[in-house]
């Protein structure tokens, strides 16, 4: 084989990589690091396969990445499956059947490789590692704010400090629409004005019989920003009253977010509804002060089959674990000493139980520490002593 021959095999399709060391022992530690914080609060942990009937996983949530999934033929039962695009469908279809009679709250958690037709402009990635929990089964802002507080405290456990959150209300355009009578023509105009920030736009589009909602719209634009300022611009607006629900419930969750960690920068952008489409109330990015992008992004949604009428409340996030390694401090165990030959399996042992990764001669080498050097090894072991390189 030539090497043009070999470096082409060695070519992966756009948006595939290979992680190699240390990155896949690094982003290992991190995925550990997450799941052990979500353990600790409880969550349990779930494994789906990688695919599984196109009618599931397409299902409820899952049917906004349906453009993003790859499809195949199953030759056993001749039926198209879906490769996941994403875990949260698959965990709404695990607490829908396997576990419909498990008690309420549900808690779970779940880590694993997904795979999109094609990436975006911020996360050209088209395989990624996904690790999130859910909290099905329960419809209050106790349950908000736990989703938004897990999700900080999962990131600080690997080292991320100076965090801030942006919490939306991707409902409440809507509500407000509806509880206003607003034809969908002009729902969809006005939708487009608010996607763009445009306040000339939104007031364009409420020309004429519709104009005295104008500064209604207005104000929901302006009141994005700081939390406490937000909250207190629209609890100034005159809103329907299934709009002020909305907007109450979000106040009641970011007051709870606010007593339980202080440390947290927090914003509000009530119009945001780009991206978070499947939500159905509180949702929320969570971002750092050392990076650029998300590192988590999670919300209110529906569980289960609403074509069968199995459908619970349910809220839940997603850590991204390359922006997380990206802006964390995550350090592997262990130091690394070179061994010869004749020391045996259980001395390795030992030395494994001092907190020594060991790396043994296997071909003859006459310059321990040469070769210490040249594996990465910080000591190589002489005489039964540890000998720093």
């Amino acid at each position: 084989m030539s090497v043009n021959d070999s470096e082409h095999r060695g070519l992966l399709p756009a948006g595939l990589a290979d992680l190699l060391p240390p990155d896949a022992a690094l982003e290992a530690r991190a995925m550990e690091l997450v799941l052990g914080r979500f353990t600790a609060f409880g969550y349990e942990r779930v494994k789906p396969p990688l695919v599984e009937f196109e009618e599931s996983l397409l299902a409820g949530p899952g049917a906004a990445l349906a453009s993003q999934t790859f499809r195949l033929m199953d030759p056993v039962s001749q039926r198209m499956m879906g490769v996941r695009p994403d875990m949260t469908v698959q965990v709404s279809r695990i607490a829908a059947t396997r576990l419909k009679d498990a008690p309420r709250p549900l808690r779970l958690s779940y880590a694993g490789n997904v795979i999109r037709i094609k990436g975006t402009q911020l996360r050209p990635e088209r395989q990624f590692s996904q690790v999130g929990a859910e909290l099905i089964g329960v419809d209050t802002a106790e349950a908000d704010a736990e989703a938004v507080l897990l999700s900080a405290d999962a990131v600080k456990a690997a080292g991320v400090q100076g965090l801030s959150v942006d919490l939306n209300l991707p409902t409440l355009v809507a509500a407000v629409c509806t509880g206003l009578d607003l034809p969908e023509s002009l729902v969809r105009r006005l939708r487009r004005a608010l996607d763009r920030k445009d306040e000339t736009g939104v007031v364009q589009a409420l020309a004429g019989d519709h104009q005295r909602h104008a500064a209604l719209f207005v104000g929901l634009l302006r009141s994005a920003g700081r939390a406490d300022a937000a909250i207190a611009a629209l609890q100034a607006l005159s809103l329907p009253a299934a709009a002020r629900a909305e907007a109450d419930r979000l106040a009641a969750a970011l007051a709870l977010v606010a007593a339980g960690d202080p440390s947290l920068r927090l914003t509000v952008d009530a119009v945001e509804y780009r991206g978070l489409e499947y939500q159905t109330g509180v949702s929320f990015s969570l971002f750092a002060t050392s990076t650029r992008g998300e590192l988590a992004r999670g919300g209110r949604y529906i569980a289960g089959y609403v074509e069968d009428a199995n459908t619970e409340p349910a809220t839940g996030l997603t850590i991204y674990l390359d922006a997380l390694m990206a802006a964390a401090r995550i350090e592997l165990s262990g130091r690394k000493i070179y061994v010869p030959a004749s020391v045996g399996w259980s001395a390795c042992a030992d030395l494994h139980r001092e907190g020594w990764i060991t790396v043994r001669e296997i071909d003859g080498a006459v310059d321990a520490r040469a070769e210490a050097k040249r594996f990465g090894c910080s000591h190589f072991l002489i005489d039964g002593k540890a000998v720093e390189v």
